[in-house]
C-alpha cells in the first residue's frame, strides 16, 4: 500500500502537477489543506492557476481532504471530494492516520487528539515546513508545501505500508519526504 502526502498547494498548478507525478502510483493521496487559494500572507505562488488545479484534483479518485484555513466554501463548490471540517481520521492498509492542517489549535492539543484516537500517524500542513519524528509512539509529520516552502524545497512525503509476513496485525512503514523539484529524498 502506497500513501501520497501534499499540503499547501496554494493553486500553483506545475507544483500540483510535479507532486502528482511524483505520486501517481501512489493508492490514496492526502491533501492536508490549502488547496486553491494562496491566502493573504503568502506572495502569488508560480503558475498560480486555481482551475487548472480543480481540473486535475476532480480527474481523481483516490484523494482525502482535510480543509486548511485557505480553503473556502466557495472551493467546495467546485471540488468534487469531500473537503473535511476540522479533522479526518482515517484507516489505510491497517494503519490510523488522523490528518488535521493544524491552524485551528495548538499543536500539543492536536497530538494529544491524535494519541487519544488512537493514531498512528498525525499529519499536518499549515505550517510549509517538513517535520517526521515520533512523540511516544506517534509518528508526526509534515510534508511540507508543494508550492511555497518556507524551509527551502518543494516538497511532498510517501508512504509505503507493508504487512509483516506471518503477522497479521503488524506491519512496516517506511516515510520518506522528497523534493518535487529534483525527485530526491530529503533528510532532516
Amino acid at each position: 500500500m502506497k500513501i501520497g502526502v501534499m499540503s499547501d498547494t496554494h493553486g500553483s498548478l506545475p507544483y500540483f502537477e510535479k507532486a502528482l507525478d511524483l505520486l501517481e502510483d501512489c493508492d490514496v493521496i492526502f491533501h492536508i489543506g490549502d488547496v486553491l487559494y494562496h491566502g493573504p500572507r503568502n506572495d502569488l505562488p508560480e503558475g498560480y492557476n486555481p482551475k487548472g488545479v480543480i481540473e486535475k484534483i476532480n480527474n481523481l479518485d483516490n484523494i482525502i481532504i482535510a480543509r486548511g484555513n485557505c480553503d473556502a466554501d466557495v472551493d467546495q463548490m467546485v471540488i468534487k471530494h469531500p473537503i473535511e471540517d476540522g479533522y479526518v481520521l482515517t484507516e489505510v492498509g491497517q494503519v490510523t492516520f488522523l490528518l488535521d492542517h493544524g491552524y485551528l489549535e495548538p499543536k500539543e492539543e492536536i497530538i494529544q487528539r491524535a494519541k487519544d484516537k488512537e493514531a498512528n500517524v498525525l499529519i499536518l500542513g499549515h505550517t510549509h515546513v517538513k517535520e517526521l519524528y515520533m512523540d511516544e509512539d506517534l509518528v508526526v509529520l509534515n510534508p511540507g508545501s508543494t508550492s511555497i516552502p518556507k524551509d527551502g524545497s518543494h516538497s511532498v512525503a510517501i508512504i509505503e505500508i507493508e504487512p509483516i509476513e506471518g503477522n497479521h496485525h503488524q506491519v512496516d512503514m517506511d516515510i520518506n519526504l522528497v523534493d518535487i523539484t529534483t525527485g530526491e529524498i530529503i533528510e532532516l
